[in-house]
Formats: structure tokens, C-alpha cells, sequence
């Protein structure tokens, strides 16, 4: 009897925190998007012009990547990860104080307004991948994904490693100012290590065994192997990401729930 009263609990408990998050979800799109001109559509749209802009800069340039891949699914499956992972610390930082007052209510707890935040971030990355996929491949400037399960899958893990991190970050921000100055600058620097601009079969085995530290530069490579790994060599290690994956995802809810006591109200 008492296992069914705790499994109700936990069940009703799910469907509270369910209704929390999506009520913060649906306030974070029309603070963000707003109700006028086209609204939400500008989730994805964004991150679809992006890439677009991205893709055509480098078709009209002719620049070269190391391979005899086309330009149109190398920029597709680089640049749109980028997305993924890069924004989602860009929103969590700095995020507690104006969402201060939201705390005021007992069911909304820290961890609601960041999964709020940063699932409307995935979707639009996702969105904009999703749609930019099917655009290319219906007008034949890409083949279908040779492995869809592997797409996914390094989609997954890469979103998951975005969300951690920004989690964590977010959480450090509240007591320590300098991590909005470094994070900006330290997105830049990784981005040309992330595998947006390069295969890594193309560098060095020191230098590439290096760059294997970088979590999101192994789900670059998977999304790849993904996409059209018969192509090229793919070189990275689902193991080691989700062991860093969750690593980081224990440190940022253990920091977050040090946050917490300090600055929901009483």
C-alpha cells in the first residue's frame, strides 16, 4: 500500500512539475519571440538563416574542407550543431535574477526556468536542422542519412552536453560575474575546434588526439559518421562523451542546488 501511495505521489508530483515547465516554456517563447510578425516561427527561423547564410558564403567562396564531401551537408551538419551546443550557455547565464520573482511561487524551482530556457533552444536548433535536412534532400543538394539512429543519437548527445554545461555555467554565474566575460570569448575559441570547419581524419594523430578531449567535436564526428560515414574515417568515442556528459551534468545540479539555498525566498 504504501509503495502505490509513493508511486502515485511521484506520478502526481511528474505532472505538476510538467505543467510548471511548460507554462515557463510558453512565457519564455512570447517573452522572447513575442505575438507579432511571424512569432515563434523566428525559433527556428533563426537559427535556419544561419546556417543558410553559412552554407551559401561558403558554396559562392569555394572553401575547401579537406575533402571531397559536398560543401551543402558538411556546412549543414557542422554550423547547425554549433548552434546546439553554443547558444544554450548564452541563455542559461545570467538568468536567475530577472526570473528572480517566479520563485515566489513554491512549485517553480531554479531547475524549471533553466529545462524551460534551454529546451526552447533545442527545438529551434533542432527545428532548423530537422527542416534544413529535409529542404536539401528533397531539391538533391544531400543524400538521405545513411544511419538515422546514429544522427539522432549524436544529436542527442550533443544536446545533452549543451544543456549540462549551460546548467553549469548558469548556476556559477550567480556568484561569480567574470563567467559572461569568459564564456564569449571561449565560444569563439572553440568553435573552429569543434569539427564545424574540418574532418578530423584530415589532422594529425597527436593534434587529433588532443582534440578527441572536446566532447562536442565526437558527437560532430558521430552526426557525421551519421550522415555519411562512408565517405570519410570517423574518429570519436560514445563512451567517453556520455561519461563527460554526465560529469558535467552532476556538477551543474549539484552547484544549482547550492544556488538554490541561497536565493529562492523564504
Amino acid at each position: 500500500m504504501a509503495a502505490d501511495n509513493s508511486t502515485t505521489s511521484l506520478w502526481r508530483s511528474w505532472q505538476l512539475q510538467r505543467r510548471v515547465i511548460f507554462a515557463l516554456l510558453m512565457r519564455e517563447t512570447l517573452t522572447r519571440f513575442g505575438r507579432h510578425n511571424i512569432g515563434f516561427l523566428w525559433m527556428f527561423a533563426e537559427p535556419m538563416m544561419f546556417t543558410l547564410g553559412i552554407t551559401a558564403l561558403w558554396s559562392i567562396a569555394g572553401a575547401k574542407h579537406g575533402s571531397d564531401l559536398p560543401i551543402t551537408v558538411f556546412a549543414l551538419s557542422g554550423y547547425s550543431s554549433v548552434l546546439l551546443w553554443r547558444n544554450m550557455p548564452s541563455r542559461a547565464i545570467s538568468s536567475i535574477q530577472p526570473n528572480l520573482a517566479l520563485m515566489y511561487h513554491r512549485n517553480v524551482k531554479l531547475i524549471d526556468i533553466f529545462i524551460a530556457r534551454l529546451l526552447l533552444e533545442a527545438a529551434g536548433a533542432t527545428m532548423s536542422f530537422f527542416l534544413l535536412s529535409l529542404i536539401f534532400i528533397y531539391i538533391g543538394w544531400v543524400e538521405p542519412p545513411e544511419d538515422i539512429l546514429k544522427v539522432i543519437a549524436a544529436w542527442a548527445l550533443l544536446a545533452w552536453f549543451g544543456m549540462a554545461l549551460a546548467i553549469l555555467l548558469g548556476a556559477l554565474s550567480e556568484h561569480y560575474e567574470l563567467v559572461e566575460k569568459f564564456w564569449h570569448p571561449a565560444a569563439y575559441l572553440l568553435f573552429p575546434l569543434s569539427g564545424a570547419g574540418f574532418l578530423l581524419e584530415i589532422v594529425p594523430e597527436g593534434p587529433r588526439d588532443l582534440l578527441l578531449y572536446l566532447p562536442m567535436l565526437n558527437c560532430v564526428e558521430y552526426l557525421r559518421d551519421g550522415y555519411f560515414g562512408s565517405l570519410f574515417t570517423a574518429h570519436y568515442s560514445v563512451s567517453y562523451v556520455i561519461a563527460c556528459n554526465s560529469v558535467l551534468t552532476l556538477l551543474s545540479l549539484a552547484k544549482l542546488r547550492q544556488v538554490s539555498r541561497t536565493v529562492i525566498p523564504k
